[in-house]
């Protein structure tokens, strides 16, 4: 689901049902409604009862507070990251989800950066090694923010951020890494904010 949020295959508001997701992953029904009320703890989808389930949309406060929310996580998660690498964690995984970052960018492959990206995420979990960030940092909705919110300037705007997030972990430096981090999602909310005020 959240790969197909970012590549487009799903988007906010969507209506989910049932017999078409079945067969689109080729899973028996029981399948996609365990899986939908997973979703819907994380806050993925809105399910309700008659109506069925759908993805969630969020108004501009709701993703102001998401992302209220993912800058404290981000910046923990990579000021601990890099302290995982300086205390001797291989940071070899986090530069080869850099290099494939760049390469799909390159290329201009909207699948290949989701999976690049997801890839960033999972090395700097690693790397931290903490079970509570691995356990709260997927209930953050960034996913459902960035489907929803697909700006012309935002991929390369997180490219950058992506680099100066990961250099700062693989040396080791954890102030530069918290900073980094929750500076990108300060650059997510101004060009969201900046975006909402134009269209006003």
């Amino acid at each position: 689901m959240f790969h197909g949020l970012e590549v487009q295959r799903f988007v906010p508001g969507q209506r989910l049902v049932e017999a078409d997701l079945a067969a689109q992953f080729g899973v028996g029904r029981n399948a996609v409604r365990e899986a939908m009320q997973r979703l819907a703890a994380d806050g993925i989808v809105d399910v309700q009862r008659h109506k069925g389930a759908t993805i969630k949309t969020l108004t501009l406060q709701e993703t102001m507070h998401v992302l209220d929310v993912a800058e404290r996580i981000a910046g923990l998660l990579a000021h601990t990251a890099a302290q995982g690498v300086g205390s001797g964690h291989s940071p070899a995984p986090l530069q080869a989800a850099l290099q494939a970052l760049d390469q799909a960018q390159q290329e201009l492959d909207d699948d290949a950066f989701a999976r690049a990206r997801r890839n960033f995420y999972r090395s700097l979990l690693d790397a931290a090694g903490s079970r509570e960030l691995r356990r709260l940092f997927p209930s953050i909705q960034m996913p459902i923010v960035y489907a929803q919110h697909r700006l012309p300037a935002l991929q390369k705007m997180r490219l950058a951020d992506y680099r100066a997030m990961g250099q700062a972990v693989i040396a080791g430096d954890a102030a530069a890494a918290d900073a980094a981090a929750m500076a990108h999602v300060r650059h997510v909310r101004e060009a969201i904010v900046r975006t909402a005020q134009q269209r006003a």
